[in-house]
């Protein structure tokens, strides 16, 4: 007898498979770690602060999973470049590549924004994306498989209220560009890019923002209409879907989560 047909929560499985996510070790990133160690891959996680890609690597590990760790800002692109290497020597190639790390980061008018801080959150949000894809999809080439996630933003498809430092609602869409150019170019070696536009999640950095700007938290909440913010272990599944084999038919979408919010 035959052993039938894959049971459906298989397709969900990353065993055997390594995932790198930048921005892993908190808030987004982290809980789409988390996820993905869940379902079996082994992870190698890049954040600027070694205290809390500490505690993510001993939390993760304790289900059994490989957990690597590197400090550094992939928002600088020299960093980038160095991480990525460092990373591949660890791994020796990856299957998964979540480019997780972004930000606003100011609110300066555009008429005053200093032509250094548009290009530093254009690296930030763009070109470190450019740059690990090159890198990590080099590899994925050359072995005809890959899943890439690029973490986008609501903020690439409409514009926020009452905030300003809109090189971040630029940078965004342009990611979103990007991740259909690249679907369309490593199609036929068989990686699969998508992207997940998150809308307002709690995070650390959006509750300290919300704590200097209340205003702007009702704001944000009174445009959901789900009539709150997001949580953050909510966009671990849609990041396991996107990574996994249950999402083999799907290449340069972008799957917003957002509560609705770009709905009004």
């Amino acid at each position: 007898m035959g052993t039938g047909p894959m049971n459906i929560f298989d397709r969900f499985r990353l065993d055997g498979k390594k995932a790198l996510i930048t921005g892993g070790s908190r808030g987004l990133g982290r809980a789409m770690a988390q996820a993905l160690a869940e379902a079996g891959a082994d992870l190698l996680l890049v954040g600027r602060e070694a205290e809390s890609l500490n505690t993510a690597r001993e939390q993760l590990s304790e289900g059994g999973r490989r957990v690597e760790t590197i400090v550094g800002d992939v928002g600088t692109p020299a960093e980038a470049e160095r991480i990525c290497k460092e990373a591949l020597e660890r791994m020796g190639g990856f299957d998964i590549l979540i480019n997780n790390v972004g930000g606003r980061r100011i609110s300066i008018p555009t008429e005053d924004l200093p032509l250094k801080d548009w290009q530093n959150i254009l690296d930030l949000n763009l070109t470190s994306a450019f740059l690990c894809c090159q890198a990590i999809g080099r590899g994925m080439i050359e072995r005809k498989q890959g899943s890439i996630i690029n973490v986008t933003s609501i903020s690439g498809i409409v514009v926020n209220k009452g905030i300003h430092g809109r090189t971040y609602e630029t940078s965004k869409a342009a990611l979103t560009a990007f991740t259909k150019t690249l679907a369309v170019d490593w199609a036929p070696h068989r990686i699969r890019v998508n992207a997940i536009a998150p809308g307002g999640f709690m995070t650390d950095p959006n509750r300290r923002w919300f704590k200097e700007k209340p205003e702007l938290h009702d704001t944000f909440v009174n445009q959901i209409p789900m009539g709150r913010l997001g949580e953050p272990d909510e966009i671990g599944p849609l990041a396991l879907y996107l990574a996994s084999d249950a999402s083999t038919y799907m290449t340069g979408a972008t799957l917003v989560i957002d509560g609705g919010y770009t709905l009004w």
